[in-house]
């Protein structure tokens, strides 16, 4: 039988899917297991854990790399359970185990947004637009987890082997569709497989003696034999090399190391903007006040500053007083929505590039955004580094813009 793990968008049904599977098919349901257990050696509580893993976590936990060295220990614990039989795993743990373990079956219960707030509301009793702002946060955290592991929204559908939509499903038909696919030959435990499974146990082994020293590096395990890659830049490569090694080496059952360079390689720099002379004025607008200061605060760990307003009136009262270079807009807001603000924006200030990131946006009204002048186009959840980008690409785009000008 296949190890089963399921990952679930809030008020999917994911959690009664997991549950009716595992008693089904007499698994044992093991995913609150492994994220207790892996607070117990991180000595915090599970709650600060799961936190952590989604980037919520204060100042000192940065500084510390808790997140790191708590996602080491998570992945050192979930290694141990993929080489046993007919286990269950449910929740964020699923996103630390590797492709290549194929005896593995991944799956993705999600729904479409109205089947979401719909759940939200009865089961919370709570209005839309607060069903609304929960499903946001709760999609944030799930993106901050797989963005930073894996660069990929939550929900794509390349993380997994199945994915089933619940507006589409019933709960028995979801259940079904589970055992099915888990008890196919493709994902049979065979003695290949679970030496794969034990390969991963000893990667993950050396992984978390390097976070323990702050060391946040890839690693790879055949036989006894570990690989390194290093993705960023560092002074004294050589040395660094070393000591790498001689951390590996002190794990049981390692017997050879190598490092090397991996293709997400980059050039330390402490600030993005770096080749840019003067910093760019940044305009955060949406009406989800938690959800705008928490995109303000994770943009200010790339060092990216940037001011908030709340609604459409006082976005245009901002830009008016104090030109921006780039403005992010949410387009449902109320009085004046997004669509009217780019529009007046781009009549009234047309070098202000302006990029639309919504949760609830239609093919329409991208297509009318595009006709108005937006630069972009995103939807939430958005991976920060994604959205960084964007915005530097803005920014870019009026530095050509005023050198063409002057040029002419």
């Amino acid at each position: 039988m296949a190890i089963i793990a399921i990952f679930s968008g809030s008020f999917c049904e994911g959690e009664v899917i997991a549950a009716r599977v595992a008693e089904e098919l007499g698994y044992e349901s093991v995913g609150d297991k492994i994220i207790a257990e892996a607070a117990r050696r991180c000595d915090t509580d599970p709650d600060k854990l799961l936190r952590s893993l989604s980037g919520h976590s204060p100042l000192f936990g940065r500084l510390t790399h808790a997140r790191e060295k708590n996602i080491a220990s998570l992945r050192a614990v979930l290694s141990e359970f993929l080489v046993e039989d007919k286990q269950l795993i449910f929740g964020p743990a699923v996103h630390l185990i590797p492709r290549y373990i194929a005896h593995v079956l991944k799956v993705c219960i999600i729904a479409n947004h109205d089947y979401r707030i719909q759940q939200a509301m009865r089961r919370n009793n709570v209005a839309e637009k607060e069903a609304q702002k929960i499903i946001h946060r709760d999609d944030d955290e799930n993106a901050q987890l797989t963005g930073y592991l894996l660069s990929k929204n939550p929900y794509d559908e390349s993380l997994y082997d199945i994915v089933i939509p619940m507006q589409d499903s019933s709960v028995d038909e979801a259940v079904a569709t589970v055992k099915k696919h888990g008890s196919s030959e493709q994902v049979k435990i065979t003695e290949r497989t679970r030496r794969v499974a034990r390969d991963f146990v000893l990667s993950a082994a050396v992984n978390l003696a390097l976070a323990a020293e702050g060391h946040d590096i890839e690693v790879f395990s055949e036989e006894g034999r570990i690989t390194l890659t290093i993705n960023k830049d560092v002074m004294r490569m050589k040395q660094y090399r070393e000591e790498l090694s001689k951390i590996a080496f002190g794990v049981e059952g390692v017997l050879e190391v190598q490092t090397r360079i991996g293709q997400k390689f980059q050039t330390v720099s402490m600030n993005p903007w770096s080749n840019i002379e003067v910093p760019p004025k940044i305009l955060l607008v949406d009406d989800e006040k938690e959800f705008v200061h928490t995109l303000s605060e994770r943009l200010q760990t790339r060092n990216i500053e940037s001011s908030v307003v709340y609604d459409g009136e006082q976005a245009i009262d901002f830009v008016k007083k104090d030109e921006p270079n780039v403005i992010v807009l949410d387009l449902m807001m109320p009085g004046i929505d997004g669509l009217e603000v780019l529009r007046r924006v781009k009549r009234d200030h047309p070098k202000v590039e302006v990029i639309i990131l919504t949760g609830h946006g239609s093919e329409k009204e991208e297509r009318i955004a595009e006709e108005l002048g937006a630069f972009a186009y995103l939807h939430k959840p958005v991976d920060i580094d994604v959205l960084a980008r964007v915005m530097n690409e803005a920014y870019q785009k009026i530095n050509l813009d005023r050198d063409d000008t002057v040029e002419k």
